[in-house]
């Protein structure tokens, strides 16, 4: 007897509900539909190499999350009168303070998405991030991991990578880098020039072509701006290049007799 009571409540509510029923159902087929075909389509974007499989993975991951939203509430809504107000209003409640406490999620989810989508870097480059050189190793979907030369790990959220101003070294491109000096007006640029131009090729790590260059970068109150570019390839080993070099350009003025240091404070010493 009981349940035959069951039984009928039970198909009572399906006779009642049974237009939002095949709603939801189809919701589901649908929404799961379109997630496999945006899935297989980044997937197929990362085959041909227009995509990292990561990026394709974390963007497909995200618009799963979504469309499961998108099922749940279409789903809530078809059964709204039957859930009641008390339903409703934990729903909205709950909703509610979930949204507040999910905004920087959210934000940095974007964000991620965003850095994924436009590569501002990609994993494996090396990076001049807010004075420190690092290393990127992974990105995610809320932060972006790398790794400083001391071997720290460092992991920033998204929308802090997005907003700050990255300097990208790459991987395995040449990038130019330059030594500034100013040694004082009675210097003989042509030796000033020699001198620099020395220096840049007797060190293995720069590269021979494209050709080192001095150029004359600004004249000050008691001194020339002289700056040697050089070109390397060694991008991981950026910071001991770049050592290398000064050191280099600094024993050379010495031996040479060429004063590098301020001439404005050295004057007004004297």
């Amino acid at each position: 007897m009981i349940f035959q009571n069951i039984f009928e409540i039970f198909s009572d509510w399906i006779y009642i509900y049974l237009f939002p029923i095949i709603i939801s159902i189809l919701t589901i087929i649908i929404g799961y539909i379109v997630y496999v075909l945006i899935r297989r389509q980044f997937l197929n974007l990362a085959k041909h190499e227009k995509l990292e499989l990561s990026t394709a993975k974390n963007i497909s991951k995200v618009i799963k999350y979504l469309i499961v939203l998108i099922i749940l509430t279409a789903i809530l809504m078809q059964f709204a009168e039957s859930l009641g107000f008390i339903t409703a209003l934990f729903t909205l409640v709950g909703g509610t303070i979930i949204g507040f406490a999910a905004m920087n999620t959210l934000g940095n989810m974007i964000a991620g998405i965003i850095i994924m989508v436009s590569r501002p870097f990609t994993v494996g480059d090396r990076i001049l991030y807010d004075g420190k050189i690092t290393d990127i190793i992974e990105i995610k979907l809320i932060y972006t991991i790398m790794v400083d030369l001391d071997n720290i790990k460092i992991s920033v959220p998204n929308q802090i990578m997005l907003s700050q101003e990255i300097i990208d070294l790459g991987k395995k491109e040449i990038i130019r880098r330059h030594v500034a000096i100013t040694p004082g007006f009675e210097e003989d640029r042509k030796k000033v020039e020699e001198v620099l131009l020395n220096v840049a090729s007797k060190l293995r790590q720069v590269l021979k072509d494209p050709n080192p260059y001095v150029w004359i970068n600004s004249f000050q109150n008691y001194a020339v701006e002289y700056r040697l570019y050089v070109f390397i390839k060694d991008i991981k080993d950026l910071p001991l290049i770049e050592s290398d070099l000064h050191k280099a350009v600094l024993d050379a003025c010495k031996e040479n007799n060429i004063d590098i240091r301020t001439p404005l404070l050295h004057k007004e010493i004297n």
